[in-house]
């Protein structure tokens, strides 16, 4: 695969260096991801001609973010063109975190995720919107976890679901019920805005070196409470029994966590109906049977 030719030379004048081969990762929602090879090393260049708008700035000041704790080894932003110009295109472009063949150190992985979460913040939320997947992510600041769960996670997701038709009136009401029961769902828990990654399921996670050492990709970062982080990391297999070992030992969660997890969840669920179609019906609707009361 290639690069255009504008963007081939933006880039060879950014790293210093021609581009010796590029290899075509991924793409979704409208960009595409390449790992870019020069003398120097390996690169990861995330860039479409049409993005979702500021996507590459947000998921670089979410980087930036998760860099600025210290805490986990995360991509180093080395340029962010976004949006982008008229004859141009907007891009990321980060260096390349690569442990070789290695599986990640799991314990590690829940040791440092608790460690990120202690960093705090007023309020919740984030100083500017980002996006989870393809869908915007808003993060106006709240005061309570309770109303920012529903004003600024599932209603949004609750709406878009109504104008793509995933919405029918049965489904409605129920979601309608259930939002009015969540400050009584989430109530009595000591918590605090924790720092999330926002998106971590496991293909966000790599090794970074050959000892396995953790690294986060992809954030969709604010701060929340670290309990729906948890959750998600629960929702697609899990990350195995010695990850959450490590992670208690560091930080236990307050009792009742897995009552309230697969609430959490029903927003990454929303979201996957939203982006992905009727297939995730089933699972909203089971969430929403439990919880709805």
């Amino acid at each position: 695969m290639s690069l255009p030719a504008t963007l081939r030379s933006q880039i060879e004048a950014i790293l210093g260096d021609p581009i010796r081969k590029v290899e075509l990762l991924a793409q979704s929602f409208g960009s595409r991801l390449d790992r870019l090879y020069t003398s120097q090393g390996r690169f990861a260049l995330k860039w479409a001609s049409r993005p979702l708008p500021l996507a590459m700035a947000a998921e670089a000041h979410g980087l930036r973010t998760l860099a600025q704790a210290g805490v986990l080894a995360i991509p180093e932003v080395l340029a962010v063109v976004d949006p982008a110009p008229a004859d141009g295109y907007a891009f990321l472009l980060t260096n390349w975190l690569d442990g070789g063949n290695v599986r990640v150190d799991m314990a590690v992985l829940g040791e440092q995720l608790a460690q990120l979460h202690r960093i705090s913040a007023p309020a919740y939320g984030f100083d500017h919107d980002n996006y989870i997947g393809g869908n915007p992510q808003y993060n106006t600041w709240m005061q309570e976890w309770p109303h920012f769960f529903v004003e600024r996670r599932l209603r949004p997701q609750m709406e878009l679901a109504a104008q793509q038709g995933y919405l029918p009136t049965t489904r409605r009401h129920k979601l309608d019920r259930l939002l009015a029961r969540v400050e009584d769902l989430l109530a009595g828990v000591e918590r605090q805005p924790a720092l999330l990654h926002g998106d971590l399921w496991g293909g966000n996670v790599i090794p970074v070196d050959p000892q396995g050492r953790p690294g986060l990709i992809d954030p969709a970062v604010y701060f929340g409470d670290r309990e729906a982080e948890l959750a998600f990391t629960e929702l697609f297999g899990g990350f195995g029994p010695v990850f959450y070992q490590a992670y208690q030992r560091t930080w236990p969660l307050p009792p009742g966590y897995a009552e309230r997890r697969d609430l959490y969840n029903l927003y990454h669920l929303l979201n996957h109906l939203n982006l992905f179609g009727a297939g995730y019906a089933f699972q909203v609707d089971q969430i929403i049977q439990r919880y709805a009361g």
